[in-house]
């Protein structure tokens, strides 16, 4: 017997705890990142609901909607921040008048192009009523 204990890990040791570790991050992940597109699309959703009513409330005090020209630039009084962009950092599309209402207020989604499906899918409210994948 020596007088000196080996203290410590094999190399074996070692690589069955990265495998192991590996086999978690990859099982993980896929969940964790899909969760984080969801909540871009909650994001969006929360952040055109905030517009959604600052419209409204413009139009209380004004009897119309703000103009395409005027933009949602005009609704930034009545909201509580500076007027967001979408989770993926472009400006939200104002339309006057909208397709089936009399505005339209959304985003394109993660990819930036109109249609799309999951998380490119557009989000938001064509106009009071009408809603586009909500």
């Amino acid at each position: 017997m020596s007088k000196f204990k080996q203290i410590g890990f094999t190399l074996l040791e070692l690589l069955v705890v990265i495998v192991i570790i590996g086999l978690l991050a990859g099982y993980v992940a896929p969940r964790y990142f899909s969760q984080v597109g969801k909540s871009e699309t909650q994001v969006a959703r929360a952040q055109i609901d905030a517009l959604e009513k600052a419209l409204d409330q413009y139009r209380l005090e004004h009897r119309r909607y703000p103009t395409a020209e005027e933009g949602l630039v005009a609704v930034q009084p009545y909201l509580k921040k500076t007027l967001p962009n979408d989770p993926w950092g472009r400006a939200y599309v104002y339309r006057v008048p909208g397709h089936a209402g009399e505005y339209d207020v959304f985003s394109y989604g993660r990819d930036g192009k109109a249609g799309g499906t999951g998380e490119d899918a557009d989000v938001g409210v064509a106009g009071p009523e009408v809603s586009l994948n909500k």
